[in-house]
């Protein structure tokens, strides 16, 4: 059984003690494609870094992330843009908006979202999508954008069926990790309205950890949480699930 982690941090902080212990549970697990969104350039060579020591295994992304938005974001976007023409990623990511912490640069995350989507049409890349309250403005830049070359991963989707089902109309599919396993995630309750085909499993680690693990750090290998309850949801073997996203993960990512 073939796991694919289409969105984990690997190379945050929270994995310095034991990140090679870490990896391993997760290959045991049977989890072997890690997809690694960015968030600005102080993390490039972490990633580039991870990414030599597990170079069959590991898959980068190139983006800023909404909340490193910040004064100097056009120098950032400089060097997203420089990064995209000098090697291969496979995706631009993670890009949105998130007005959680702070909404005063609303305009600048918006700006900077649709100058990655452009950039990833121009590369053929799909976007991954970080959207934390934020649907509205999410799916106004989206609107703008829609069309040929627009495609990829809405991550951690936490909206309604009628926002999932908009955000699908943009030729994303849903990002699924550790909410689903909440008592209080709410996408429960509808998710087996949404065909397997339209869904990939992720972690979102460090961050996000499944039941029984929720408040702790979370790590790749978790994602089986994830996998079983699915399995539950869809009545459906977690091998087939496994099977049905990793394919998934192949259509957005070409790999």
């Amino acid at each position: 059984m073939i796991i694919t982690d289409t969105h984990t941090h690997l190379y945050s902080e929270a994995f310095d003690e034991d990140r090679s212990e870490m990896m391993q549970r997760a290959l045991n697990a049977g989890v072997e494609r890690f997809f690694i969104p960015a968030i600005d350039s102080t993390y490039t060579q972490s990633m580039l870094d991870l990414e030599a020591n597990y170079p069959n295994n590991v898959f980068l992304m190139m983006g800023l992330h909404p909340t490193h938005v910040k004064e100097n974001y056009k120098e950032e976007l400089a060097q997203v843009e420089e990064w995209l023409s000098k090697r291969k990623f496979y995706a631009v990511g993670e890009i949105g908006v998130d007005l959680y912490w702070d909404k005063t640069l609303l305009k600048e995350q918006q700006e900077a979202f649709a100058y990655q989507i452009r950039l990833a049409k121009k590369h053929q890349l799909p976007i991954v999508i970080h959207c934390r309250d934020a649907f509205d403005e999410v799916f106004e830049v989206l609107e703008q954008e829609k069309g040929e070359g627009l495609f990829g991963i809405f991550h951690c989707f936490t909206g309604s069926l009628e926002q999932a089902h908009q955000a699908m109309s943009y030729n994303m599919k849903l990002g699924i990790g550790g909410v689903a396993t909440f008592k209080n995630g709410k996408i429960d309750q509808f998710l087996n309205q949404i065909d397997l085909k339209h869904i990939v499993l992720e972690t979102d680690a460090p961050y996000l950890a499944p039941a029984p693990y929720r408040g702790k750090r979370n790590e790749s290998s978790y994602i089986v949480k994830v996998l079983e309850k699915l399995s539950s949801l869809y009545g459906m073997p977690e091998e087939e699930i496994a099977a049905i996203t990793t394919e998934n993960s192949k259509d957005i990512f070409g790999i």
